[in-house]
C-alpha cells in the first residue's frame, strides 16, 4: 500500500504543475503589461485585448490602448520566451557538461551576437540591408561555430572514457570563443563609434527590451516552444548524462549525436533570443538551481519548471528595470546581475564546499 502511494504522488503532482503553469504564466504576463510608471487596470486590459483580437468595441483610452497592445503586452510575452528559453538552456548545459557553473553563454554565443549587433549598427556591415537582429544573430551562429570546431578539434567529440575531457573542451573552447569576440566587439566601438553609437550599443549589450515588437514575438515564441519539446523529448536522456556520458552510453544512449544535437538545439535557442534582446545573463545559471531544489533533479519535472520560473523571472525582472529608477528604464541585464551575481556566489562556495 505504501509503494503504491508513492508511485501515485508524483503522478499527482506533475497533474497539479501542468494545470497550474498557464495560470502561472497568464498571471506573469498580465503583471508585467498592467505594472509600470503609469498603472494600466487589468479591466482595461481585459477590453483592449477583446478588441484587438475579436473586435469587442470596447471604449478605451486611445494612450492606453497603445501602451496595452503596442508595448507592454508584445514585451511581456517576448520576455517570459526569452527567460524559459535561457532557463532550458542552462539545465541542458549543466546536464551535458557536469559543470553547475554552466550557462547558456558558455559558449560564446553572447559574445558572437553583440559582435554581429555593433558590426552592423556602428560598421556598417550588409550596407544598411541587414537589420540589427539580423547581425546578431549571423554573429551568434559563427561564434558557435568556431566554439563547436575547436571544441572537435581538441577531441570533444569522442565519447567513452574521455566524457570529463569532452566536457572540459567545451567549456574552454567557449571560454577562448567569448574573449575573441569580447575583444572584435570592443575593437570595432573604439574604432568606429561615436558617443552616441557607443552608449546605444551598449545598452543594447546589457539586455534591452525596449523595441520589442509583436514581430519579435512570432520569432521569440515557437523558438522557446521548440526548446522546450526538445528537451521533453530527451528528459531521459539528460538523467542519464547528469551521471555521466559513459553513464548514458551504458544505457544505450547515442552519446555524441544527443549531446551534439542537444547542444546546437539550445544554441540556436539562445541566439535567437540574444539576436532579439541583447544580452540577459544568469537567467540559464540561477533558475535551474532554484529548480532542483524545488522539484529534485528528474529532468522530467526539472525542465518544466525551469521554463516556467526563468520565464516568470525575466518578467519580474523587466517590471523592476522599468519602476526602480523613476523615469527612466534600466537595462534588463543590470537587474538580472544584481540577483543572479550573490547567487553565483553562493553556488561557487557550496560547490567548493562539496569538494
Amino acid at each position: 500500500m505504501n509503494h503504491t502511494l508513492t508511485l501515485r504522488q508524483p503522478l499527482r503532482f506533475r497533474w497539479h504543475w501542468t494545470w497550474l503553469t498557464p495560470l502561472i504564466l497568464l498571471m506573469a504576463v498580465m503583471a508585467g503589461t498592467s505594472i509600470g510608471e503609469t498603472p494600466i487596470p487589468l479591466d482595461t486590459i481585459l477590453k483592449v485585448l477583446a478588441n484587438q483580437l475579436w473586435g469587442a468595441g470596447f471604449a478605451v483610452d486611445r494612450i492606453d490602448a497603445g501602451i496595452v497592445w503596442n508595448y507592454r503586452l508584445s514585451r511581456a510575452i517576448l520576455a517570459g520566451c526569452c527567460g524559459a528559453g535561457l532557463a532550458l538552456a542552462g539545465v541542458v548545459l549543466q546536464a551535458l557538461l557536469r559543470n553547475p557553473l554552466a550557462d547558456p553563454f558558455l559558449m560564446g554565443i553572447s559574445a558572437g551576437a553583440s559582435t554581429g549587433a555593433v558590426a552592423v549598427t556602428i560598421a556598417g556591415l550588409g550596407a544598411g540591408a541587414v537589420t540589427l537582429s539580423l547581425g546578431a544573430f549571423a554573429g551568434a551562429g559563427l561564434a558557435f561555430g568556431l566554439v563547436v570546431l575547436l571544441a572537435h578539434a581538441a577531441g570533444s567529440g569522442t565519447g567513452g572514457g574521455r566524457s570529463t575531457q569532452a566536457a572540459g573542451a567545451i567549456i574552454l573552447a567557449g571560454i577562448a570563443g567569448s574573449q575573441l569576440f569580447n575583444a572584435l566587439t570592443a575593437f570595432i566601438i573604439a574604432k568606429s563609434a561615436s558617443a552616441e553609437q557607443a552608449r546605444g550599443i551598449m545598452f543594447w549589450l546589457m539586455g534591452n527590451l525596449s523595441g520589442v515588437r509583436w514581430d519579435d514575438v512570432v520569432l521569440g515564441l515557437p523558438a522557446a516552444l521548440a526548446g522546450l519539446l526538445v528537451c521533453l523529448w530527451h528528459r531521459q536522456a539528460l538523467d542519464a548524462f547528469t551521471f555521466g556520458a559513459d553513464s548514458a552510453a551504458s544505457l544505450g544512449i547515442s552519446v555524441r549525436r544527443v549531446r551534439g544535437m542537444l547542444i546546437t538545439s539550445m544554441a540556436l535557442v539562445t541566439a535567437v533570443m540574444v539576436s532579439m534582446v541583447g544580452a540577459i545573463g544568469f537567467v540559464g545559471l540561477v533558475i535551474p538551481h532554484a529548480m532542483r531544489f524545488i522539484v529534485g533533479s528528474r529532468h522530467t519535472r526539472l525542465v518544466t519548471a525551469s521554463a516556467l520560473a526563468g520565464a516568470v523571472f525575466l518578467i519580474g525582472a523587466d517590471i523592476i528595470s522599468r519602476i526602480i529608477v523613476p523615469g527612466q528604464v534600466l537595462p534588463i541585464g543590470v537587474v538580472t546581475a544584481l540577483i543572479g551575481a550573490p547567487a553565483f556566489a553562493i553556488i561557487l562556495v557550496r560547490g567548493t564546499k562539496a569538494r
